[in-house]
């Protein structure tokens, strides 16, 4: 990770850690950089925070500033950009998000010419223009000078693409919708009706400072709600950008992104769609997990946290399936990031081969009660070095007596570092995660 961009892009609050001076930035060093040869072309999308349209505009500032066009998908999701990218040969693409962040964050996230994330060596070199040590980068002039271009074309060739991969028609299947006030709150729906489901969406009204507030797959008790009320099949709730999702069960139960890879492994696996019989996790996935795995006889690798390493990971080895508890799930045959839609429509299509209730497909997975605490601080590597934090996690682990495990690890995308631990019960879990936070905030580096 650099000084600015993190596992999934730039964030911060906007205008205090993420300014318009930043993204402008941004766009001039892409634009200049892809431009040397050619007429650079980069795509752009953003969620529904009212700050997006603001570094939206920065963005396009810098990049036709440096003689590139840009291409405005608008508010549209995070894979949707990457699909467009390297479906239609751009040199690369831009996300404004800050995914399940609140709306006051925003962040900028940067996908190259084949819908993956940005490699670090170009990332930092735009650290170094952000930080003026590159040099000036010379403006465009005269016929040189770039321009924007409306492409909501893009958009609908990505929902039709998403509409492509279903393999049943939904008719007769009641299907519940949270859109987190984000990025789906017109496609998801549009996606599931044309298929032919009875759809029941809720949070589908953003107002620029709505998303993820209460809703979304962070806060998913709304969907399990609408789910148990409506009677519905299942439910499939996302985050702002929706490369994220999770799913409630006809019984208003959460199936988490351990639930939906363990699924789909199940289903994949016995119809040699599991390449190398192995799946890519990371290392917060649950311990019931890999058990659960271990019994269907699949392998499966770990990773640090974050959709990048996981998707790496899935390259280096050509895996087919990979993903995290969160939600982010790969499925590389068909996308090249995290992609909500994308999931909801697989787990769609293991509902429907095997005909049985949402609830009957994790038979087989127990999942071990597990608590994450976030504690926010100033200094996070100086944090998880301490050494009486070091003292905690070992005394906590020694309670566990190996039937469980703990997670101290620094956050990626937030000031935060996290505690994860896996125990036997809920109570323990909570006991030994409050011993270990007590003692972060007791450093000099708690906010």
């Amino acid at each position: 990770m650099g000084k600015y961009f993190g596992t999934d892009g730039f964030r911060g609050e906007a205008n205090k850690v993420l300014n318009v001076e930043h993204a402008y930035k941004v766009g001039r060093y892409l634009g200049w950089y892809y431009g040397k040869e050619h007429k650079c072309r980069v795509v752009i999308g953003k969620d529904t925070r009212r700050s997006g349209y603001m570094f939206e505009y920065a963005l396009v500032a810098g990049l036709t500033a440096s003689g590139a066009e840009a291409y405005l998908l608008h508010v549209t999701t995070t894979p949707s950009v990457a699909y467009v990218v390297r479906s239609e040969n751009f040199d690369c693409g831009i996300m404004i998000s800050a995914s399940h962040n609140p709306y006051y964050d925003n962040g900028i996230k940067l996908i190259n010419s084949r819908g993956e994330k940005m490699s670090e060596a170009i990332i930092e070199e735009v650290e170094k223009y952000l930080d003026g040590e590159f040099g000036e980068i010379p403006f465009a002039t005269g016929e040189n000078i770039g321009f924007t271009i409306d492409y909501a074309i893009g958009r609908n060739q990505y929902i039709g693409y998403i509409i492509s991969l279903a393999r049943h028609s939904y008719k007769n299947m009641k299907i519940g919708l949270d859109c987190s006030n984000g990025s789906t709150w017109m496609i998801a729906k549009s996606v599931f009706d044309a298929l032919g489901a009875k759809t029941y969406v809720i949070n589908n009204s953003p107002n620029g400072l709505n998303i993820n507030m209460g809703c979304g797959s962070t806060h998913i008790e709304g969907l399990c709600e609408l789910v148990k009320r409506e009677k519905l099949d299942i439910g499939f709730a996302f985050d702002g950008d929706a490369d994220r999702c999770l799913a409630v069960d006809e019984n208003g139960q959460v199936l988490t992104g351990d639930h939906i890879i363990y699924l789909c492994a199940k289903y994949m696996k016995p119809a040699n769609m599991l390449n190398k019989n192995t799946v890519v996790v990371t290392v917060m996935s649950n311990l019931g997990l890999f058990k659960a795995l271990s019994e269907l006889g699949i392998d499966y690798i770990q990773t640090d946290v974050g959709d990048k390493y996981v998707y790496e990971a899935m390259q280096n080895g050509n895996y087919s399936l990979g993903g995290e508890e969160s939600g982010h799930i790969i499925f590389s045959k068909y996308a090249t990031t995290g992609d909500g839609l994308i999931t909801a429509i697989k787990v769609m299509e293991v509902l429907m081969e095997s005909s049985l209730p949402a609830s009957k497909l994790c038979e087989g997975f127990t999942r071990y009660p597990q608590i994450t605490v976030n504690t926010r601080v100033t200094d996070k590597d100086a944090v998880i070095n301490n050494p009486e934090v070091l003292a905690a996690v070992k005394k906590a682990e020694q309670t566990l007596e190996n039937n469980g495990r703990i997670l101290l690890r620094k956050s990626g995308t937030e000031p935060v570092v996290r505690v994860m631990i896996e125990a036997e019960s809920q109570e323990l879990c909570k006991n030994l995660s409050q011993s270990i936070t007590d003692v972060i905030k007791q450093t000099p580096y708690a906010e």
